[in-house]
């Protein structure tokens, strides 16, 4: 046994290597094999600590912390193996040609290891993508879960873990759906027969835009005409979302109440069709035919049998929102094209008797039009009703133009209460565009005098010494916020 282990001692000790002047022996080889993997595993964990107890506490977002910790993690490995090996008395200036020489073989040799090397740099230091994005490349979309010098790790919405090389990020073209912000458009194609009513069709469409609670309402939803196909009109619907990893998910609730909604109104989704062209009916008709006489009047001929189809029709609602809005004054002789403009500058909401509209207090985002139906404006806090508004007028409009709470409570008084309803961000739009509406406003809000001066807008003493103090304001007013130039007060 003793001669066993003095042999072993012999050949672990035994001076193997000569690198610089210094002899290595296999003991010797091993030892320093062992420290550098030692290394590799002390700064991985040290480079991890980091990340936990000082990255996550200044609030750096998921991309940059993984960017910092590969980086600490390389350079601790680097300086740990450098200051190792020269410990051990090896001249790494030495080592300079033996590694240009090899390095050269191994460039050759493992160019796609080498270019997804450099790959990994770019992406690490460059920041386009990082961990926590939302990619599409190709066909492959996920979030990025890991960047590593060598490749990434993408984890699909099917809840897949997929290892992607450097180097394709780098050279194919990648979208990024987090890049810059949380908030990208989704496409969503549709396909309707020549015979739809667009106006019906637009409405249908930015209402089942409208009721995905994911959707957001700024930027609105829109409606896109692309192109008169062979046999259908091709549309787009484009809409806003603030969650890229949920495109999917909802551009197929989307397409749900799309669905909903055409049934509803009757809008046909047409089938692909195809012309046969029969050059000898007369043989097609004798092939068809049953010989047996009795049986012949009992079945149609091919010209019979064709027009036992009925004829595709298009059903339309009959309070349609064209009909509604061209029964208030203001957009009765407005044309189709504008009416298709009005459309998409808001949207036509019911409600039930005794439904409350809009609260008081409430914060004011939204302007409402009656097309059909009667409410009752209140006051919550003195108990009294103020006014009743009937089909064409309008409420809401103090609120957006003051920037202050609603200074009243709304509710229907009909069964089927129709409104108009006009978000903020679309009113200057639809005013720019019916400058008549515009006119209208101001003078209704002209004539609530006392609740301008309540609200600290108006000067009192003014009002005295001017009638038209007031519509001057709400005119200004009017200019100053949505840049309309309305008619001068006399």
């Amino acid at each position: 046994m003793d001669v066993l282990l003095t042999k072993l001692h012999e050949i672990f000790t035994a001076q193997i290597l000569d690198i610089g002047g210094t002899k290595f022996s296999i003991a010797t080889i091993i030892s320093l094999l062992g420290l550098i993997v030692l290394t590799f595993f002390v700064s991985r964990i040290i480079s991890e600590i980091i990340r936990r107890s000082l990255l996550s506490k200044l609030r750096i977002n998921r991309g940059l912390q993984e960017a910092i910790t590969v980086f600490i993690k390389y350079v601790l490995i680097t300086l740990s193996s450098v200051i190792i090996l020269q410990t051990a008395g090896i001249n790494l200036s030495s080592l300079a040609v033996i590694a240009g020489v090899v390095g050269i073989g191994i460039g050759f040799g493992l160019q796609n290891i080498a270019s997804n090397f450099i790959s990994g740099l770019v992406l690490l230091f460059e920041q386009t993508i990082k961990v926590g994005d939302y990619i599409e490349i190709g066909e492959l979309k996920g979030t990025i879960e890991k960047i590593s010098i060598r490749s990434t790790i993408i984890r699909t919405e099917d809840d897949l873990f997929v290892i992607v090389p450097n180097q394709r990020f780098i050279e194919n073209n990648t979208v990024n759906w987090s890049y810059e912000g949380h908030t990208c458009r989704i496409h969503i194609p549709v396909s309707v027969a020549y015979d739809t009513d667009l106006l019906v069709l637009t409405e249908a469409l930015l209402t089942a835009a409208r009721h995905e609670p994911r959707v957001l309402s700024s930027p609105p939803p829109e409606v896109w005409f692309q192109s008169f196909g062979k046999e259908s009109l091709e549309f787009e619907l484009l809409v806003w979302i603030d969650d890229p990893d949920a495109n999917e998910p909802i551009r197929s609730s989307i397409n749900f109440r799309i669905a909903y909604e055409f049934r509803s109104r009757g809008i046909r989704i047409p089938f692909p069709t195809r012309e046969i062209i029969l050059h000898n009916p007369e043989a097609m008709q004798q092939v068809i035919t049953p010989s047996n006489p009795e049986n012949h009047q009992q079945l149609p001929t091919i010209k019979q049998a064709s027009s036992t189809i009925p004829p595709a029709s298009n059903v339309i609602n009959s309070k349609s929102l064209r009909d509604l809005l061209r029964k208030i004054s203001y957009f009765e002789r407005c044309t189709e094209v504008e009416l298709f403009a009005l459309i998409a500058r808001g949207y036509r909401k019911h409600f039930d008797i005794s439904e409350i509209i809009c609260r008081e207090n409430d914060p004011s985002e939204e302007f409402y039009i009656i097309l059909s139906g009667v409410v009752e404006v209140f006051s919550e806090k003195n108990n009294q009703a103020i006014a009743t508004l009937g089909e064409g007028e309008f409420f809401g409009e103090i609120s957006l133009l003051t920037g202050t709470p609603r200074t009243a409570t709304v509710r229907a008084l009909t069964v089927d209460t129709v409104l108009f309803v006009v978000e903020q961000q679309q009113l200057q739009k639809l005013l720019s565009e019916h400058k008549e509406l515009g006119e209208q406003i101001a003078l209704k809000l002209s004539e609530r005098q006392q609740v301008l001066i309540s609200l600290g807008l108006l000067n009192e003493e003014e009002l005295q010494r001017s009638q038209y103090a007031a519509l001057s304001w709400v005119r200004d007013r009017l200019n100053n916020i949505f840049g309309i130039s309305l008619g001068k007060s006399p």
